[in-house]
């Protein structure tokens, strides 16, 4: 039933779907790359890595940039992925090591990458080193503490899961929208936007409450598409941390129901977006172009996680019968 709604709410998505020309260079790209890292991964882990698609995500998410952009950006997807699954698959790091990885994370993003921490140390250290070496090189102070914040949230929110996991709390509806916010990562795809495109907007129109608004509604919707894609998944681990799994608990919904609620509120939550992002003000004529490559890029992000989700090998959905 669940692959069923996700190529339902794909049809219903008016975003287009967007690729970048470069995608499959650097796909290749990145699997060469990957082996000399030294990452715990045998060939089989790396094949599914290879698999997986991460650069194939980042050209969906940023169609418009050029290829070794777009090689920047594949880099720091798959060490988010990695990190991601070292901290939510079986075995998964205990919650004092991902607050430890968090703040060697951030240590090594704000101070440079020669900076050292005991918290980020080994293979892990060497492929964001590899990955933050050019957005820090070239963008301007402002944004790269804008990219620190938003890595730093989305790190928090994994630790904060983690810890509720572990206590198993399974959260309200309520706590989990504001959590899942966080552990989307989606704050973190947004200013990459700007790295590609090279104009970084102002904070004070980057923070503007309708373009906030835009971004939080981006994030929902590429979040709860992904709750229905790995909801099986979660159902065996996830300590009630999805969606659905919320949805149910909180309103005594068997799964299925649950799943269909949760498709309700996708698509109101997409015609909402669709209103807003249209009602966004100009700022005039020199942040104009900028600011519609950041709502085009948050567009990008939810049409893209979604075409991503239905061709990735990290989630098997079969294809809809004619």
């Amino acid at each position: 039933m669940t692959d069923a709604v996700l190529w339902s709410l794909r049809s219903d998505c008016p975003i287009p779907a967007r690729l970048s020309p470069h995608t499959e260079r650097v796909q290749r790209w990145l699997d060469e790359q990957l082996p000399g890292l030294g990452l715990p991964l045998d060939g089989p882990a790396l094949d599914r890595l290879s698999r997986a698609g991460f650069a194939r995500y980042a050209g969906r998410l940023y169609p418009s940039a050029d290829e070794l952009d777009l090689r920047a950006v594949a880099t720091l997807f798959t060490w988010f992925f990695i990190v991601d699954d070292a901290c939510d698959g079986p075995g998964r790091l205990p919650s004092d090591q991902i607050r430890a990885l968090r703040e060697g994370t951030l240590w090594l993003l704000r101070e440079g990458t020669r900076a050292r921490h005991p918290g980020l140390t080994g293979p892990l250290r060497r492929l964001l080193v590899r990955a933050w070496r050019e957005p820090r090189r070239r963008m301007p102070a402002r944004w790269r503490l804008r990219f620190t914040d938003a890595v730093g949230h989305h790190l928090h929110g994994t630790w904060r899961e983690s810890v509720e996991k572990t206590a198993g709390r399974p959260p309200d509806v309520a706590r989990y929208l504001e959590l899942r916010r966080a552990t989307s990562a989606a704050y973190v795809s947004y200013p990459l936007i700007e790295f590609v495109t090279g104009r970084p907007l102002p904070d004070a129109v980057y923070f503007h409450p309708l373009l906030r608004q835009v971004a939080d509604l981006g994030n929902d919707l590429l979040s709860w598409y992904n709750d229905l894609a790995s909801l099986e998944r979660d159902r065996a681990g996830s300590g009630g941390h999805n969606l659905v799994l919320a949805l149910a608990a909180e309103r005594g919904l068997p799964v299925d129901a649950a799943v269909d609620a949760a498709a309700e509120l996708w698509r109101a939550g997409m015609r909402r977006f669709v209103a807003l992002r249209a009602s966004v003000p100009s700022f005039g004529p020199a942040l104009d172009v900028a600011v519609t490559d950041h709502l085009d890029g948050i567009a990008d992000a939810v049409r893209g996680t979604i075409e991503w989700t239905l061709e990735s090998a990290r989630y098997p959905v079969p294809a809809p019968p004619d």
